[in-house]
């Protein structure tokens, strides 16, 4: 953890997972973003407002509607800011309920058939110092919950079907 100011942390959250998919089939599944929905934990409410291409690009602006903390909607809108295909690339938060979001997702092949995806998210909570002391308790935990969820959507063979109907 590093600080913007001395009340205000940035936080970083890491998460690597194995995928039993190759990287081609990794990319296209997690560049196309009407997917997103497939991987986030049902009780998020999460719903795509924007009409959406296909596949990411430098630019492309996505707004949907989620409850990320107690029940609360709140409109979410991030832009796809670097995108390098079958690589990496990154979603930055313009509107909502963080006051920073910056998402990197990176893919490596690491066998013919398996593909290591790694998510870095630098975040800071909203409400200040208030935000910073429920982190610990309320606002880490929940992401914690929505990655595993993630990985249990994609892990394995019903992983491996999820990511396979993509496109």
């Amino acid at each position: 953890m590093s600080r913007v100011t001395e009340s205000v942390p940035i936080y970083t959250l890491t998460r690597t997972q194995t995928v039993e998919a190759p990287l081609e089939v990794c990319w296209r599944f997690f560049s196309d973003p009407r997917n997103l929905a497939a991987i986030t934990p049902p009780d998020l409410g999460f719903e795509i407002v924007s009409a959406l291409p296909g596949v990411v690009h430098p630019g492309l602006m996505i707004e949907y509607r989620v409850r990320p903390l107690l029940g609360v909607r709140v409109t979410w809108l991030t832009e796809i800011t670097h995108v390098e295909p079958g690589r990496y690339f990154v979603d930055e938060q313009r509107v909502g309920p963080y006051r920073v979001w910056h998402h990197e997702h990176f893919f490596e092949s690491v066998g013919a058939d398996r593909t290591e995806c790694r998510d870095v998210v630098h975040y800071v909570p909203p409400f200040g110092v208030l935000g910073g002391l429920v982190h610990p308790w309320l606002i880490r935990p929940r992401l914690e919950a929505i990655f595993a969820y993630r990985a249990r959507r994609i892990g394995g063979a019903d992983g491996a079907r999820l990511l396979a109907g993509a496109g």
